[in-house]
Parts: structure tokens; sequence; C-alpha cells
């Protein structure tokens, strides 16, 4: 690990060009559907289409991880993402953008990251000393929140200027500068065991073990799951509450994407500089309570209220920043490196799946009920999750010093 500052820099450069290409691509498209179609449900496809084959995929695929070079398979992902966006950026050159054919980009997106994504994770530990790991989540954070800054801003200025297919061509570019940074460095693998030899299904149920067996991490996960089933489903409807509650349009949709990374990046940088000793488990709750309330309170506010709104949002990627730093460190310690792989892959799946249930119903929900009210329901929920949370004791020991 003596070199494991340039190794950051350098898997940290590539992945800043990806994130921030993918970030302009994923913008694009949804200001694209949000205008096109203004519907809720329409939104709500979409993102069960970029949900569902992670969610089902990971159940396993961090098995693999655990089993394969995660050094390649990070490469083969960020390809096969590479190739699926080029080819349905040429089938939407020669013919007429399809609604569905966007569902299809996002479900081989999705499929791409469910290995990728946990191969990432799970390679931090192996790169950098444990009393750094929060601070590598800060600055992961940071980098997330730079391009979620970013992306809108670029995201929005190059589907005004360009069509469709070409935007999706930057998603091609980020992922070819990825593969390219990953060549540069090494990334060990955990030393194989008699366990890799067993099943699938074996490995699966040794990943649920790894984290039942530790006091109190069952209940962390159960209440970071509750959480996101709340999140996912008023993720979507960001767009659409600044068009329709704010009257705003292409603009003001992307200053609220821009201020949410600014949050986040002032989250993840505070974290980055600090490397606070604070109960990492007590942080998670805040991010809960400030999250939810921010939620909640930007559905009250009047419809001439729109730099209050922005406001809020920006408390609200401040939370979200704080709390993936937090709980990813918390994983990446208290986890055994060999089985983290498929922690994070079997985490992401079982906390998928409520959302993609509660995005089943969100979008006639929210055409129904109204957008702003359903901010302030699923808001509530989420701060009465992290109120609850302070006052369990098994779940509040785990990082206790």
């Amino acid at each position: 690990m003596q070199n494991w500052k340039r190794t950051f820099a350098i898997l940290w450069t590539g992945q800043f060009i990806s994130i921030i290409t993918s970030s302009l691509v994923n913008f694009a498209i949804i200001l694209w559907l949000s205008i096109q179609y203004d519907s809720a449900v329409i939104l709500a496809n979409s993102a069960i289409a970029s949900f569902l084959p992670q969610a089902v995929l990971g159940l396993f695929s961090g098995v693999y991880v655990d089993r394969w070079n995660r050094k390649l398979t990070m490469m083969l992902a960020d390809g096969f993402i590479a190739a699926c966006t080029l080819a349905i950026s040429i089938l939407f050159y020669f013919g007429e953008p399809q609604v569905g054919l966007i569902y299809l980009l996002m479900a081989l997106r999705s499929a791409g990251s469910a290995f990728h994504m946990p191969a990432m994770q799970a390679s931090i530990p192996l790169l950098a000393p444990e009393d750094q790991l929060l601070r590598i989540s800060g600055i992961n954070q940071t980098i997330q929140s730079v391009s979620t800054i970013g992306g809108p801003a670029l995201g929005a200025l190059a589907i005004t200027y360009l069509d469709i297919e070409y935007v999706l061509l930057f998603d091609v570019l980020g992922a070819a500068v990825a593969i390219i940074s990953l060549v540069f460095i090494a990334i060990p693998n955990p030393e194989k065991t008699a366990e890799h030899a067993e099943s699938v299904f074996f490995q699966v149920r040794e990943g649920i073990k790894a984290v039942v067996s530790k006091s109190g991490m069952g209940l962390l996960f159960l209440f970071s799951i509750l959480v996101t089933l709340f999140i996912m489903p008023i993720a979507i409807l960001f767009p659409l509450m600044t068009l329709r509650h704010f009257e705003g349009g292409k603009f003001e949709v992307s200053i609220i994407e821009v201020i949410w990374g600014v949050g986040m990046l002032v989250g993840g940088g505070f974290l980055g500089i600090s490397n606070t000793g604070m109960n990492k488990v007590a942080l998670v709750n805040i991010t809960y309570l400030g999250l939810g309330l921010a939620l909640a309170f930007s559905g009250l506010l009047p419809s001439s209220q729109f730099i209050l709104f922005v406001v809020l949002t920006g408390i609200g990627g401040i939370a979200s920043s704080v709390y993936y730093a937090s709980f990813n460190t918390i994983i990446q310690e208290k986890i055994e490196p060999e089985v983290l792989g498929r922690v994070f892959a079997m985490f992401g799946s079982i906390s998928l799946f409520p959302s993609i249930i509660g995005l089943l119903g969100i979008g006639i929900f929210a055409d129904h009920l109204g957008i702003n009210q359903t901010f302030v329901l699923l808001g509530g929920g989420i701060a009465l999750l992290g109120l609850i949370s302070f006052f369990i004791p098994k779940m509040m020991a785990i990082d206790r010093k």
C-alpha cells in the first residue's frame, strides 16, 4: 500500500471522466423524457428499467466479483456499457426516438453496473490503509458531487444543441477513459479460499451470514433498505416537481440538479478533509433526519418559493453524501475483504427490490395525489426512520469507540 495515493489518483481521474459523462447522459435522458412526455409514470418506468436488472443480477454478481479479477471485471463492465450505449445511439440515428429504446438502454447500463459497482467498492479496502477509508469515501463522494454539479449543466447544454443519439456518445467516451486508466494500476485480489469452489447459492448464503453475524449490522441494513424504499420514488420526481409545481423550465431543472451536487460536494469535502472520529452510525441517522425533513418541507412550499426549494435541495445533497460515505465505510471496516463483493452486490439488490415496488405505483400515485404531497409523505417517513434509529442500542454500538 506504499503507492496507494498514486493508485487512487489514477483511478479517480478515470472514474471522474466516466462519472461526469454518465451524469451528463443520465440528466439529458431524464430531461428529454420529462419534456417529451410530462408523465410521472414514464419517469417511474424508466427508473424501474434502471434498477430491475441490477437488483436481479446483484443477488449473484457479487459472488463472481469475489471469484474474478476485480480490475478486469470493472474494465469488462465499462466496455459492455459503452458497447450497449453505442448500439442504442446508432438505432436512434437511423430511426425515430422511442421511449422503449430508452428503457432498453437503461436496463443494459444497469446490468453492467451490477458488476462494476461492487467490484469498485470491494477493491477500495485492498488499496488503502483502514484508517483512511472514511476519508477516501468522502473524496469519492466529492468526485460524485462534482459530477452531479457538472453533469446536469453539461447535459442541459447538450440536449439543447444536440440530438439524443449524439448526446449518448459522451457515455461511450467516458467509459473508454475509465478502461484506459485501469490499465495503469494494479488492484490486488483477496486470497482464494476453499469457499470459492462452493456453489453460487452457498456463497450468497455466506455473504448474508457475514452481515447478520455482526451484532446490529442486519438492523443497519434493514433501516437503510427502508429509507431507500422512500428515497428512490421521490428522486425521480424532482424534474416534475420543478416543472409542474414551481413552473420552471430546463434551466430551473438543471439548477436543482446542480445544487444537489453542490450539497454532495460540501458533504463529501467535509469528510474528505476532516477524517472525523464521530460514530458513523450516528452520522447515518442524522442524514436520515436531515434528508427527510428537507424533502418534507420542500413539499410544503408554495409555488412562489423556488429559491427556498433550491436551499432545501442543497441540504438534501449534503445529507445524501455523508450517508453514502459513512454507510460504505462501516461495511468496508466491519466486513471481511474476501466477501465484500457479495455484501455490496447483495445489499444493492435487496435495497432495490422494495424501491421497484414503490416505483410501480408512484407514477399513478403522484399524478393523482400531487407531486408536493408525495414529497411531504415520503420525506416524513425518512425522517421518522432516522429518529427511531437513535433508540436502537445494538445498531448504535456497531461503531462505538
